[in-house]
């Protein structure tokens, strides 16, 4: 229900029901008797309950230990973009294109569309080394190939599942079925919002929804204020967070009071833990009404920043989330998600494979996700805010050709797959982990989607194996029961 002046009005009506008022008089009135009688507020506990909530889930917090991130920024490319045409340089799979795949690759493996004996494929991108790192990137990535100095490359990291939906899942929540709560909403559990009108956990999505669908920011059994609250470059920032026409602030904030009055009465008979959180979640979308519209106000950026993301005010773009993004966590904004999908390179027709598709990809993000690190860095928040950069898996060094036809694509692969993390105190122009020479297998440094998650929260100050939350008779945390901190990566 959208209206809240119908939803106050529902809650009243629903609230006073003869029923329930035959069903609670005695005791409420006695409530109310005793209350009097001894000196004591009875609606006092509810408002304290709420009010603490409050100051709970938006704490600013304590964390397991002194943490070298304050903010993360996890930029995701949903559909999976190739390793091999990007990041991972392999001049022997160059000379085996056009070959077919040995069958001891093939033999106990899973693939989504190869079938038979594929051919081998070599990379469709020029390669060069860059910075004093001297790190390898593709010239379909002109802009970032001048920002490996600022990079950690994680080249062998691997994963469980090797189709979109459950793979996202995995990397977001630990597991590749829907319930669990998204990494963003673990944070915003674990370490709260530094800034009371915004949420901890905001997400922008480029393109459409990621294969996972929203459930991928979802709360899962956490209490709902840790979901991720979508946002857009584009029409309001937050859908249904405007006033209707005929409705003043006034009346707003008068029509969410009664509602919480009501949830206040409501808790004190119940004391379901969940109406606290539907209570601050009110309170919040209030003052978000004035904030969020600030935040996401990119026209009041100056020409030369939209000149070095190459952002277009009012359009879904990446380009204007990768600006956002930084305003965000430069107002307090622990975890920001960006879902950038148009990358599930197949090869299944024209204009699908990693030569075209692929390169038109990178031109989408190169430029913005380099200005992001540039901008983080010129304002001091690059040493503060980890920016982690992937997809759910990488892509096979064979050729898929489900359609029979020589379009060049590769099916999905989840044993090896290139990922890069900058600031957040990860160490800089350093690459970590090796795969084989036609980058099939990881050989060094592997790196486990576990793994991943571990260092993600590692880096904020966050014990993987002690956030936990109690649920269904047994502790769950974002890493199940395994993940290690990548140590080798940490400056």
């Amino acid at each position: 229900m959208h209206n809240i002046i119908e939803e106050a009005q529902f809650k009243v009506a629903t609230y006073n029901t003869r029923r329930h008022f035959l069903r609670k008089c005695m005791s409420g009135l006695g409530a109310l008797a005793l209350g009097s009688l001894s000196g004591c507020d009875p609606w006092s506990s509810a408002k304290q309950g709420a009010s603490s909530h409050t100051a709970e889930t938006a704490r600013s917090l304590l964390t397991h230990f002194p943490g070298k991130a304050k903010n993360v920024i996890f930029l995701h490319m949903a559909g999976a973009p190739s390793q091999l045409e990007l990041f991972d340089y392999k001049p022997t799979l160059n000379q085996l294109d056009g070959k077919d795949c040995p069958t001891s690759l093939l033999e106990g493996k899973k693939f989504a569309f190869i079938k038979g004996v594929p051919q081998m494929l070599g990379t469709q991108a020029k390669f060069q080394q860059h910075g004093q790192s001297g790190a390898y990137v593709s010239d379909y990535l002109p802009h970032f190939s001048k920002m490996v100095d600022e990079v950690t490359f994680l080249k062998a990291v691997h994963t469980d599942e090797f189709n979109h939906a459950p793979a996202q899942l995995f990397m977001h929540t630990g597991g590749p079925r829907l319930g669990r709560p998204s990494m963003g909403s673990w944070v915003s559990y674990g370490l709260g919002s530094e800034n009371q009108n915004l949420p901890g956990f905001v997400v922008l999505v480029s393109g459409s929804e990621p294969s996972a669908g929203k459930s991928i920011w979802g709360s899962g059994f956490l209490p709902t204020i840790h979901q991720g609250v979508q946002c857009r470059s584009e029409g309001d920032p937050v859908l249904y967070l405007s006033n209707p026409g005929d409705v003043d602030p006034f009346l707003r904030k008068r029509s969410i009071d009664i509602i919480n009055e009501i949830n206040e009465q409501e808790y004190i008979e119940s004391k379901d833990p969940e109406i606290l959180t539907r209570i601050s979640q009110y309170e919040l979308a209030f003052r978000m009404q004035t904030s969020v519209p600030e935040v996401m106000n990119i026209n009041e950026e100056p020409q030369w920043i939209h000149d070095m993301y190459g952002t277009q005010p009012g359009k879904n773009a990446f380009a204007n989330n990768c600006l956002l993004a930084r305003r965000l966590v430069e107002n307090g904004v622990r975890f920001v998600q960006l879902f950038d999908r148009r990358w599930d390179t197949h090869g299944a027709g024209p204009n699908n494979g990693v030569d075209g598709a692929l390169k038109n990809a990178c031109q989408e993000i190169d430029k913005p996700m380099s200005a992001l690190l540039k901008d983080l860095k010129q304002r001091g928040l690059l040493d503060e805010t980890l920016v982690v950069w992937g997809g759910e898996f990488g892509r096979t060094p064979m050729m898929e050709a489900r359609s029979g036809a020589n379009f060049k694509g590769r099916d999905h692969h989840g044993d090896a797959f290139t990922m890069w993390m900058a600031g957040g105190g990860v160490k800089k122009g350093f690459t970590h982990g090796e795969t084989d020479e036609i980058g099939f297998s990881g050989i060094s440094g592997r790196v486990h989607i576990h793994d991943l998650q571990a260092t993600i929260l590692h880096q904020l100050g966050v014990d993987h194996e002690r956030l936990t939350y109690h649920f269904q008779g047994r502790d769950f945390r974002l890493t199940d029961v395994a993940g290690k901190v990548v140590k080798e990566i940490i400056a």
